[in-house]
């Protein structure tokens, strides 16, 4: 694998990571469903085909954007 297809896989998948993170907190909000059906209920409500399709979608939007700012400055 290429020194920059790693660091591309890494930087997507660090995005993917902080849009589920921020799925995850935003089921234990105040008024999120999950304080009262627990971690497992969050964990499967979150994990769905179109959260994981908007997650890759959002991560390589933002991934040319980040490389096109570095390139920038």
């Amino acid at each position: 694998m290429s020194k920059n297809l790693g660091r591309a896989l890494t930087e997507v998948g660090f995005i993917i990571f902080l849009f589920y993170s921020n799925l995850l907190m935003g089921e234990f909000d105040h008024s999120g469903a999950a304080q009262g059906r627990g971690l497992l209920w969050a964990l499967a409500d979150i994990f769905t085909w179109i959260n994981f399709g908007i997650a890759v979608i959002a991560a390589v939007i933002g991934y040319f954007v980040v490389e096109g700012l570095r390139k920038r400055l």
